[in-house]
């Protein structure tokens, strides 16, 4: 749960993600922050003097008060950012939301999570093929997040209550309200297993510019974006984009040339922005998932003169069967591009395999 100090930075007019996390590098905590003076503020690359003196005057704090009384009230947690339950996948996403409000019982850090957008009004091939996807899920120890939008969203969210599939809606606005409110009902069913998350704290209402940022959040929670049905223009799309822009796998489900819900989706294959897959083997053959996986224990020689990072990268392997890139980054802490040359490393000595997906195992 995140404390006062953290919700009331984010409610610091002049402070964004971006800023908020340049902060907290600079000086480790939220706490620090707002006990430092202006000449250490100054110190921090790329702040104003309007913000540095919204710090300094404390402004936000009788919303951060009133924001602490609603999450209390209803029940509603908040991560911060370095927090542990904060979804690691999103974390690692330059502009993700300093903080999150989620409401529900789902584990937001699942070994495996997918996102499912698309079309709001989705056609009967849609609604199908989504219906088929979740379904072909159930065997899989798996999340599913979605934004609560009419057609392939709710489609989405309703498949998964039916087959006991923790789902979790990114919603444009405050917890304290469901848009649209047709679908209080599924929010509600939701909570049980699922849940509800956002990054605006209550009374933001649901604004039109607020979901394309929404829309970052189902693309940075996930290993992979699937898209249903699209059409050129919408949501989906925006989603597929940030999605790429993460280096995350997209997938999208193909249509008939002449059908306007499908454009979107064959506009992403044809420019390869997107793999094109047309049932649930082949999300998990690209992937690299696959069911009845047997567990082996693989000792790695101990005439293996590994470096340090090397032997991270051996001992997180020999833990699990199938590791995302991005559980590697989180796990043994190596930077990125020290991380990609380790990985290169290992696989030219043959000890370690990459498989579809940005998934990588022992050999």
């Amino acid at each position: 749960m995140a404390n006062f100090h953290q919700v009331a930075l984010t409610f610091v007019p002049g402070i964004g993600p971006i800023t908020a996390r340049a902060l907290i590098e600079h000086f480790t905590d939220a706490d620090s922050i707002f006990q430092a003076g202006k000449r250490e503020l100054s110190a921090v690359e790329g702040m104003k003097s309007k913000t540095i003196n919204a710090i300094l005057e404390k402004k936000g704090f009788d919303l951060a008060e009133k924001e602490m009384v609603f999450m209390e009230q209803l029940n509603v947690s908040s991560y911060f950012y370095t927090d542990e339950n904060y979804p690691a996948r999103l974390r690692h996403c330059y502009d993700a939301p300093s903080l999150l409000y989620f409401k529900g019982a789902a584990e937001l850090n699942k070994k495996k999570v997918i996102s499912v957008v698309g079309t709001r009004n989705a056609t009967a091939y849609g609604k199908e093929l989504c219906n088929e996807l979740v379904s072909g899920l159930r065997s899989q120890d798996i999340l599913v997040v979605s934004g609560l939008a009419y057609g392939i969203d709710i489609m989405a969210h309703k498949a998964c209550l039916k087959e006991e599939i923790p789902t979790i809606a990114a919603l444009g606005h405050g917890l304290d309200r469901i848009y649209p409110a047709v679908h209080t009902g599924i929010a509600e069913k939701m909570i049980a297993k699922g849940g509800l998350i956002s990054e605006f704290p209550s009374g933001t209402i649901p604004d039109r510019e607020n979901f394309p940022r929404r829309n970052r959040i189902i693309a940075g929670m996930a290993d992979a974006t699937i898209v249903v049905e699209a059409s050129f223009k919408g949501g989906a799309l925006i989603t597929a984009e940030i999605a790429n822009s993460y280096n995350r796998d997209v997938f999208a489900f193909p249509g008939r040339t002449d059908d306007e819900f499908s454009v979107g989706c064959n506009y992403l294959i044809k420019t390869n922005r997107a793999h094109m897959i047309s049932n649930i083997n082949d999300l998990e053959y690209i992937l690299g998932w696959t069911k009845n996986l047997k567990k082996e224990a693989k000792q790695i020689s101990l005439q293996l003169n590994l470096s340090a990072d090397e032997k991270k990268v051996t001992d997180l392997l020999e833990k699990k069967d199938l590791v995302p890139i991005d559980d590697l980054l989180l796990s043994t802490g190596i930077p990125q591009s020290k991380l990609a040359m380790t990985i290169l490393g290992l696989e030219m000595q043959g000890i370690i395999v990459a498989l579809p997906g940005k998934m990588y195992k022992l050999a």
